[in-house]
């Protein structure tokens, strides 16, 4: 895998959000990767929660400045890079003043979830894609990980289907037990419509619930990754389903494993 490039996408990382089983994954498989000479990127939303000054973000102005349409309303798009202490790798994070500049990740005070939580999935989706596309870096693999991140897949598929970037790019996702209580807002489907305009392809995410937007993602996947040892018997059987390549729940050998797996996903292109 050595020189090989992963793109890796995530709701979460650590150290810029609290420790948790998919902020952590997300770190260490990209570290991990790194330190074998894997070419990385990582990317995640740019949460208002983030402390810019500590972490030492900054604007990449070349990146920034263009709109991104979503649900027919142009946004403007801001990227942010900083790099990980001691491991020399570079995050950035997309960002936008409507979306992202509130200080709180998926919810508010309450614990209630965002009512434009669908439009910051999308935004997030898109803006990654356009991000990677000005920086003319094509992956091997995509590595998707946590819901936020999860209409990836789908826009990689249908959206950006003749971006000739990401061609030969293999999309893992991996799946964690992190469900979020209720469902995105309703109009979900209509707003992804927007852009594919084709019924078949949004009707696994018709209920914006947890299960049907990581069923999307696994739809739109070249292979899977348990991320927790626990996994809905309902996501089980849906992934057993599709007969593409996963990983099960890693916990001793987990360097080994993920860059195997990737190995093997890379020598079946």
């Amino acid at each position: 895998m050595k020189d090989k490039r992963i793109l890796f996408v995530s709701s979460e990382v650590v150290p810029y959000l609290p420790e948790t089983e998919l902020s952590s994954t997300a770190f260490n498989a990209a570290k991990n990767a790194h330190s074998k000479g894997v070419q990385t990127r990582i990317f995640m939303p740019r949460y208002g929660v983030i402390n810019e000054r500590r972490h030492q973000l900054h604007e990449v102005i070349r990146l920034s400045g263009m709109n991104l349409v979503v649900n027919d309303m142009d946004m403007p798009l801001i990227i942010k890079v900083a790099s990980i202490p001691k491991e020399r790798m570079q995050v950035y994070f997309i960002d936008n003043e409507e979306y992202f500049k509130r200080k709180a990740v998926f919810t508010d005070e309450d614990d209630t979830l965002f009512e434009d939580n669908d439009e910051r999935a999308i935004f997030f989706a898109k803006g990654v894609v356009e991000t990677v596309k000005k920086l003319n870096w094509a992956p091997d693999i995509i590595h998707v990980h946590g819901w936020m991140a999860s209409l990836l897949p789908l826009y990689l598929r249908e959206f950006y289907n003749e971006e000739p970037l990401f061609t030969e790019s293999k999309i893992v996702t991996s799946i964690y037990n992190n469900p979020f209580e209720g469902n995105l807002d309703e109009e979900l489907a209509d707003k992804v419509k927007f852009d594919l305009n084709d019924n078949s392809k949004i009707a696994t995410i018709s209920t914006p619930n947890h299960t049907n937007i990581l069923k999307s993602a696994i739809e739109n996947s070249d292979a899977i990754i348990h991320g927790s040892e626990d996994i809905s018997e309902e996501l089980t059987s849906f992934i057993e389903e599709k007969e593409i390549p996963v990983l099960g729940f890693q916990e001793e050998n987990f360097k080994e494993s993920y860059l195997n797996f990737y190995a093997d996903l890379v020598s079946a292109t």
